[in-house]
């Protein structure tokens, strides 16, 4: 099986949409690890670093997406190219 084209939107739509789960993991984590931090602070009574915990998990995954997005959307049309040129990509399936 060979593979000669690879449409940019569909690869660039499924890409983002892993990359924002991606970006919510790390969004839980860092939000987890700055309410940790938040406890053993002298300022645990500053609302900062809640709101940049929480912040984290909305604006951590719309980061990933959007940046996954256009990144594999210009991967995948780059992929076209350079397939064009060494005539595709060759895949042994068993």
């Amino acid at each position: 099986m060979v593979i000669r084209r690879i449409e940019p939107m569909s690869c660039a739509k499924v890409g983002g949409m892993l990359y924002a789960l991606l970006g919510l993991l790390f969004g839980v984590c860092f939000s987890v690890a700055s309410m940790i931090g938040i406890g053993a602070s002298a300022f645990a009574g500053s609302p900062y670093g809640a709101f940049f915990g929480v912040g984290a998990i909305i604006v951590l995954p719309l980061v990933y997406g959007v940046l996954g997005f256009i990144f594999l959307f210009i991967t995948a049309a780059l992929f076209n190219l350079a397939a064009k040129l060494a005539g595709g990509l060759v895949l042994q399936v068993d």
